[in-house]
């Protein structure tokens, strides 16, 4: 056995282009949200049991080593994200929910 072979990182992209944690459905992008908010690997293990501490670990190594790379990922998602939320409010205006709500159940 040698230790100084690389060991992989447990991440995965599924269909539609979103990296997540292998064999979890936890995305890349949670946690490394979750530590760029200051939360140690311990906590984002706690907050998700499905993700190994060891793979988190290895993930945000991943990250630190890889950052351009990463940035870029996660910019990428962050416009996917905002086109995807001005679609939805294209199609379904926020403004007046409440009080349509509120008609729906008068009888």
């Amino acid at each position: 056995m040698s230790l100084a072979r690389s060991l992989p990182v447990p991440l995965e992209m599924d269909r539609e282009g979103v990296i997540r944690v292998s064999g979890a459905r936890v995305t890349f992008d949670s946690v490394i949200s979750a530590f760029d908010r200051g939360a140690t690997p311990e906590e984002i293990a706690s907050q998700y049991p499905t993700v190994l501490l060891p793979d988190i670990y290895a993930v945000i190594a991943y990250y630190l080593s890889h950052r351009g790379e990463v940035e870029e990922y996660l910019d990428g998602r962050r416009r996917e994200a905002a086109r995807v939320r001005a679609e939805n409010e294209r199609r379904f205006p926020p403004h007046g929910v409440r009080e349509r709500l509120m008609a729906r159940q008068q009888p």
